[in-house]
């Protein structure tokens, strides 16, 4: 299926990625992600691990330099046809291999089970991060930090995968460095020439030249692999987003289908995967320029010390096995010197992890300065509102609410034109919203918001109803008597069954749940959202009977459109056009 038809494709170019910050400060905000876990109270079993891990990539090095000297002596055996020597060299090797064998397995357990452990922890803080103090709620109505699942579920997995194998990986390189680099020393000896007049000899020649190659590599890749990074920052944000909008059209299937949508929703999902596809297009271009560079510099590295031990060999200087384990010593060399060209791609994602990652913590910590004080009333039983301005993010003037006060068990309806601030006011008084100025003095006791689609969250009818608390707060009976109030008997089969409930229930269920959720939960305050928009006359009437019946005491607010919701109210606030309160009786 062709997927470039620009007449289903309605999105443009996506923007060409910022710069990276500098290595130094990536290092530092890198560190600061890392660290906090290595503090934690699991620090002292997630050290252990490591030490473990490390010792064992220790022993794994020793394993290697062993039998680079029995290939030595494996060589030397053929070219002198020393019987003797080749089986005795026959019996050792299998020892080798399976000590080898055995610690590699051993480390790879250990390294998943350090791997799971620092990511189920960083999991738990940004999860908390994310979900304390209102953070997802001020995220997503900022839209500060886009896909927060992806930045937890997958960016965290990568973070303590990549950085420990990473990490380990620099250490067993470090670890090879310097066991080779006594070999190649030995092996390779002087080399002398005349400069000048002058006669020089440079001891240990072949690791020198190995140590300029590395670094001349390592410098050149910089240069040309740099931008890689920002450009994976973006494939990920761009991977993220494609399924976030494949998500939206499963949740929202049936809404679409009443509409007809599925072509609209077609051509916005192929407007997403453009985005995909062009920057693609960037991480192709620059993998080409880092591959052919990585090619070279491989094949480079295999013909240098074959080129300069030959005439050595020739000379009589050195044994075929020495050239053998010269060689590899060589390629060992070059190799650890090799870790930022050989690790470069994986480093390049892991800088765009945590870039994102560190957004993503700035924006759980980010507050908006409030004009609104929300305060604790000095009368226990009253809800003050003192000056109250509510404004739009933009700073337009919204509603103003001078003095007024709630007293408990009184029952108020909030009354006014779509957009005069209605809803608004409710997120004011839940200390949802930042924008205006004023005072509210918050009373004692349990506030409850009923919005016009509350959340029911995924598993059994029992924990919808209990929702926020633990389902098993409130015993079978309690939960039956409830669902019978609300006109749910055909519910109660169903009390312990997990499902998807909010698809499963009609937008009218939805709300009569909701109305048993605040019989179970009794709070002392409740406020309404156009709470039974979708109920009929005759169970909206229902519904307030109940509160009125079951919990005569609890002071309601509620924000309706229907006249009809007045008549279960003894006050009214009424917003007009130009954004003013007033009470009535």
């Amino acid at each position: 299926m062709e997927i470039s038809d620009a007449s289903a494709d309605p999105s443009p170019n996506p923007k060409p990625p910022a710069a990276a910050p500098p290595l130094g400060r990536w290092l530092a905000s890198a560190w600061r992600l890392i660290l906090p876990y290595w503090m934690s109270e699991d620090r002292w079993r997630a050290r252990g691990l490591l030490a473990l891990i490390i010792g064992i990539d220790m022993f794994n090095t020793y394993v290697g330099v062993r039998l680079s000297y029995w290939q030595r002596d494996y060589w030397d055996a053929l070219a002198e046809r020393n019987v003797a020597a080749f089986w005795d060299l026959m019996w050792v090797y299998p020892v080798i291999v399976t000590f080898w064998s055995i610690s590699i397995t051993a480390r790879t357990w250990f390294f998943q089970a350090l791997e799971m452990r620092w990511r189920v922890w960083m999991t738990d803080v940004f999860l908390h991060r994310w979900l304390d103090d209102n953070a997802y709620y001020r995220i997503a109505r900022a839209d500060s930090a886009d896909n927060p699942d992806q930045r937890i579920g997958e960016d965290l997995r990568m973070l303590s995968s990549d950085s420990l194998r990473l990490f380990l990986g620099l250490l067993a390189n470090l670890a090879a460095l310097v066991s080779y680099a006594a070999i190649v020393w030995n092996l390779s000896g002087g080399l002398a020439f005349a400069l000048g007049g002058i006669a020089v000899e440079i001891p240990g020649y072949m690791l020198w030249v190995a140590v300029l190659f590395a670094l001349l590599g390592t410098w050149l890749l910089e240069k040309i692999g740099y931008p890689l990074v920002r450009v994976d920052y973006y494939q990920q944000r761009y991977e993220a987003q494609f399924r976030f909008l494949m998500v939206r059209v499963r949740e929202n299937a049936e809404q679409i289908a009443f509409y007809s949508g599925g072509r609209a929703e077609l051509a916005r999902l192929r407007g997403a995967f453009m985005a995909i596809r062009e920057n693609w297009r960037r991480v192709m271009d620059y993998t080409k320029r880092i591959t052919l560079f990585h090619e070279g510099y491989i094949e480079i590295g295999v013909y240098l010390p074959l080129l300069i031990v030959g005439p050595r060999y020739f000379a009589g200087l050195i044994t075929l096995g020495a050239v053998q384990q010269l060689t590899s010593s060589f390629s060992r060399v070059r190799i650890a010197l090799s870790w930022f060209i050989f690790a470069y791609k994986d480093l390049a994602l892991l800088r765009s992890v945590c870039l994102r990652l560190i957004e993503f913590e700035a924006a759980t910590k980010a507050h908006e300065a409030s004009g609104i004080a929300i305060t604790q009333n000095a009368r226990p039983d009253c809800l003050d509102i003192h000056a109250l301005d509510l404004r739009l993010p933009d700073g337009e003037k919204l509603a103003r609410i001078g003095e007024l006060t709630f007293k408990a068990g009184e029952r108020w309806v909030i009354r006014g034109h779509s957009g005069a601030g209605k809803s608004t006011l409710l997120r004011a008084l839940a200390g949802l919203w930042p924008h205006g100025e004023g005072e509210i003095a918050l009373p004692e006791g349990k506030r409850m918001f009923l919005s016009q689609q509350s959340y029911l969250p995924i598993g059994s009818l029992r924990a919808c109803l209990r929702y926020p608390a633990d389902e098993h707060e409130s015993s079978a009976d309690e939960c039956v008597e409830v669902l019978r109030a609300v006109r749910l008997e055909h519910l109660i089969g169903d009390l312990d069954k997990p499902d998807q409930w909010d698809k499963r229930l009609s937008p009218g269920e939805q709300q009569r749940l909701a109305f048993a959720r605040v019989l179970l939960h009794k709070p002392d305050w409740l406020f309404l959202d156009e709470s039974t928009a979708s109920l009929d006359p005759a169970n909206e009437a229902a519904m307030y009977r109940l509160l009125q019946e079951r919990l005569p005491g609890t002071g309601i607010v509620s924000v309706a459109h229907r006249e009809s919701v007045a008549a279960y109210h003894e006050r009214a606030l009424d917003l007009n056009a130009a954004g003013v309160a007033a009470s009535s009786l």
